[in-house]
């Protein structure tokens, strides 16, 4: 089996289900490792739901040793606490990944959503139905904190293989692109 030329973890932080998903690109073609939720439910303790989440985040990535490290930036809601709960949970898988020398890139919910569907308003269902499309897998997931993650995972993918963005800053009009990108001209 051919090894990955990228591999993307994708984080939905949460300090009550965070989600995790991972991507793999092998000659420009998407597949799913995998998806899935760390439910924190059962533990009371905040601090001991933070050493979770950096615990498996670590394990994760000792696991697939991700390429490509993005997370969801918390969206800014009325409820002060549950922002502070949010931005901790990700620091905190922020902090992990940078210990493990990746570096971290995050997306607004909305950004993600417009990658990924073409809207960025999309419910979650339509997010779970374009990932289907694009990844492959038949399964609706129990939590979609799990799709969420996967989202994210896809739209760093999407925004980091942008093929005319390497070459942005370098071309001087269409006949210095043509010379620069000889294989991509179609004959007459």
């Amino acid at each position: 089996m051919q090894s990955f030329s990228k591999i993307i973890l994708g984080i939905d932080p949460g300090t009550v289900i965070m989600g995790y998903g991972l991507i793999g690109v092998r000659q420009q073609q998407l597949h799913l490792i995998e998806m899935d939720v760390l439910k924190l439910t059962k533990h009371k303790d905040v601090y001991i739901r933070l050493q979770l989440i950096h615990e498996k985040v670590k394990e994760v990535i000792e696991t697939h040793k991700p390429t490509d490290f993005a997370i969801e930036a918390p969206f800014f809601g009325k409820n002060v606490q549950s922002m502070l709960k949010l931005g901790r949970a990700q620091g905190v898988a922020i902090a992990t990944a940078m210990s493990a020398g990746l570096s971290v890139t995050e997306y607004s919910p909305k950004k993600v959503k417009q990658a990924v569907t073409g809207n960025g308003n999309a419910d979650k269902e339509q997010v779970w139905k374009m990932l289907q499309h694009y990844l492959g897998f038949k399964a609706k997931p129990k939590y979609f904190d799990a799709t969420d993650a996967l989202s994210v995972a896809l739209c760093h993918h999407f925004q980091t293989n942008k093929p005319l963005l390497k070459t942005a800053g370098k071309v001087k009009g269409w006949e210095d692109f043509i010379k620069q990108n000889p294989g991509r001209v179609k004959g007459k």
